[in-house]
């Protein structure tokens, strides 16, 4: 399924995901508090079909970039029973399933790949702005992650089963 998005580019092709501009942030639970942090974008694509509409997207983060401001934290979420990022240093997310979701917002229903597993990711976003040019747009979007889904498991007291991910991405005419 795919419908005319509006905001989004409307030229058909790929657009590709600037990794120097995109910054992907997530916060969770932690002893009663938030913990914030962000994960860096290897690359991304989205794919315009010939009507304008998103047909596809995809994007790579990768995991050694992973930034809460704590490196023993950080150090952490590096172990096998949570990200496992030595054996899994990449989480990718793609999705080929688009939605209108109400003046100027879209659903995307994607599946999130982590550790060896995936799990569904529904994501719900806005574009913010477009360039005058026409060659680059900036998107905002969202998404929930229950981290149990992924394999990840410690006591929710110690740390929230869910995962708040905010995405700004600028996208750029590829």
């Amino acid at each position: 399924m795919t419908a005319q998005l509006q905001g989004l580019p409307t030229t058909a092709g790929l657009w590709a995901v600037s990794d120097s501009r995109t910054l992907v942030t997530f916060s969770v639970g932690h002893l009663g508090h938030r913990v914030h942090g962000s994960v860096p974008v290897d690359w991304g694509e989205i794919e315009l079909n010939s009507a304008g509409a998103p047909s596809r997207v995809r994007a790579e983060l990768d995991l050694n970039g992973l930034d809460t401001g704590v490196a023993k934290r950080d150090a952490d979420l590096r172990k096998a029973h949570f990200l496992d990022i030595d054996r899994h240093p990449t989480m990718s997310w793609s999705a080929d399933r688009f939605a209108a979701a109400g003046e100027g917002c879209w659903t995307a229903e994607g599946r999130l790949s982590v550790r060896g597993t995936s799990t569904p990711l529904t994501v719900k976003g806005t574009v913010e702005s477009a360039a005058l040019d026409g060659e680059s747009v900036r998107v905002r979007a969202s998404g929930v992650l229950d981290r149990a889904a992924v394999g990840i498991r410690a006591p929710s007291f110690l740390i929230g089963r869910i995962v708040e991910i905010e995405i700004d991405a600028w996208l750029l005419r590829a």
